[in-house]
């Protein structure tokens, strides 16, 4: 057994009790002493914590490594920065259940491809697809994966949908018998170990047709949260708009109606951190302290950063999200030539004009070209690292669209250009690291991998909101620690106590920062060759603790592959913090 005393450094529990100088005393998978002045024992490895916070591991709230993991399993570069917990399966994705007909899977792997710009041949040929329920499922995962990191995970509605109905998933309701078959693959997930369900009231495909779980009456979510009433400890998390249609305060309050009476926690995403959600911010607002007030366990989702707008011409949800589906046929084209025949005809050039012009959404990036950076060139002819109306200027093209599409032909079609981050609403933010009723420390980790969602953006809680005064450092500690273990009921985890596993990260808050984006080709393109993602360098940790091993010290990542499965606690307690 491994045995560690971390030695001099500052404990930040994450419970939000001052932060207090101590010692750690760690032995196989626990933490077995918290004191002052602890003597080393000869067996120990002691780790010189002089200067450093010593704090429980950090937990991903919103990940999608589901697919990912199987071929990216060292979930770089998460270590680096204190994780030592993913939760996955969210916005109603998820491997399972799945039907037998292969067609109908494949409509899963495509949903999921889609929206999270995952490459679905490598879902499809990577994963073993040994399972139909989702107990199955989890059972294969945990025998087949070894991951750096703990996780968890929700039952996608939208997997359990197209399981019992087929591709009708898509149009109609379900019967009574078709809601009853869907309640069994619940109850078989939650028995598993499950965190609860995840379903979606945001997404609408390439095709511009709104995912599954639109199709789904009243009826069919009430049934499905009186199965997750009989798992205490499970919950359900709730996608909605608050970016394209903005339709998230109608969604609020029908999923406020439909668990009425009903002993169940709903995580909804979310109470909107951007400038631009201004229009329905006060109305959000005032939902979540009404249901606050009413004793109601809600707990609003949020992130802390802007998202990232990439756009690609390799995979992409980002024109169709957009309201163009005219530059969406490129990212679709099944060749690199077809796409370039595409942008060079000026039959399709029209259409895409008009096209940015009449249906791309006020806020979408082809309408912000003061915005678009055209930032990666596949082949180094550039110009680079100026905006697209800087080009516009450059070379006398008139319509932005032109103007993209010609620059992307000079520099090749694997090039992207991408959309400076949206302003935020940072009074919010910190509104909301302070609410009881929050989840925060949302990335997307795991998918867009040229937007580069999530990685290390936990480190601005602390490199910018902690440094500047915002916050102190208990909160921004507890707020992606003690805080999410409690929302996810994940018993044990989130804060530094005697006999609680040992995830634990020491880092000094003056060494540390969020590092800049760096591309690694090691991803499949989904045309039979490898494309490039976003990674960074490490924060870096002194050192991340999983299960009492080590995934990350001053050598870099370990390579170690100490995560575990967790399931939520049916009843979630702290455990007994030190004084």
């Amino acid at each position: 057994m491994a045995e560690f005393l971390i030695k001099g450094g500052t404990v930040v529990d994450g419970t939000l009790a001052p932060a207090y100088p101590a010692d750690v005393r760690v032995s196989g998978e626990r933490i077995v002493e918290i004191g002052s002045d602890l003597a080393p024992r000869p067996d120990e490895q002691v780790v010189d914590a002089s200067g450093c916070y010593v704090t429980p591991g950090f937990i991903e709230t919103h990940t999608h490594f589901d697919a990912t993991m199987w071929w990216q399993n060292d979930l770089n570069p998460l270590p680096g920065y204190g994780a030592t917990t993913i939760v996955m399966g969210n916005c109603g994705f998820s491997a399972a259940p799945i039907s037998d007909d292969t067609k109908v899977r494949d409509e899963i792997v495509g949903i999921f491809a889609f929206f999270e710009d995952i490459d679905k041949e490598a879902f499809v040929n990577e994963l073993p697809w040994d399972w139909r329920k989702w107990s199955e499922y989890k059972a294969s995962m945990t025998s087949r994966i070894k991951l750096p990191l703990n996780y968890a995970a929700f039952v996608g509605h939208i997997a359990i949908r197209l399981a019992v109905m087929g591709l009708d998933a898509w149009t109609r309701a379900a019967t009574d018998e078709e809601i009853e078959r869907m309640c069994e693959l619940l109850d078989d997930a939650c028995k598993a170990g499950a965190l609860g369900l995840s379903t979606n009231q945001l997404d609408f495909d390439g095709d511009e047709r709104p995912v599954p779980t639109f199709a789904a009456e009243d009826k069919e979510y009430r049934a499905l949260f009186e199965v997750l009433e009989r798992h205490p400890g499970t919950l359900c998390q709730v996608v909605m708009d608050t970016f394209i249609r903005l339709t998230c305060p109608d969604a609020l309050a029908r999923f406020a109606r439909l668990t009425e009476g009903l002993d169940v926690r709903v995580q909804w995403g979310g109470m909107p951190t951007l400038d631009f959600q201004k229009p329905i911010l006060e109305n959000l607002k005032a939902q979540h302290e009404k249901l606050k007030a009413d004793g109601r366990d809600f707990w609003t989702a949020y992130t802390h950063v802007s998202p990232t707008n990439t756009l690609s011409l390799t995979k992409s949800l980002i024109f169709a999200q957009s309201g163009d589906f005219v530059w969406h046929e490129v990212v679709t084209a099944d060749s690199w030539e077809e796409k370039e025949r595409l942008l060079a005809d000026p039959e399709w050039r029209a259409r895409a004009r008009e096209s940015w012009d009449t249906k791309a959404w006020d806020h979408a990036p082809m309408n912000n070209p003061d915005r678009l950076l055209l930032r990666n060139s596949d082949n180094g002819v550039g110009p680079m690292n100026l905006t697209l109306v800087d080009y516009m200027k450059m070379t006398g093209i008139e319509h932005r669209s032109d103007a993209m599409a010609d620059w992307i032909l000079r520099n090749g079609v694997k090039s992207t250009v991408h959309m400076a981050p949206f302003p935020m609403n940072e009074e919010v933010i910190i509104e909301l690291i302070r609410d009881p009723k929050s989840a925060g420390n949302v990335s997307d980790a795991g998918a867009h991998a040229q937007m580069f969602c999530g990685p290390g953006e936990n480190m601005l809680l602390f490199t910018y909101y902690v440094r500047q005064g915002k916050i102190t450092i208990e909160e921004a500690v507890h707020v992606q620690t003690g805080k999410l273990a409690e929302h996810f009921n994940l018993q044990g985890r989130g804060v530094l106590a005697v006999g609680n596993p040992a995830d634990i990260t020491v880092f000094n808050i003056d060494e540390i920062e969020r590092r800049e984006e760096r591309k690694i080709f090691d991803t499949p393109d989904g045309m039979g060759g490898v494309t490039w993602r976003y990674t960074r360098d490490p924060a870096p940790m002194r050192l991340t603790l999983v299960n009492g091993t080590p995934t990350f010290d001053p050598s870099g990542a370990t390579g170690t592959r100490p995560g575990e499965f967790l399931s939520p606690a049916p009843e979630f307690q702290y455990a007994q913090a030190a004084e």
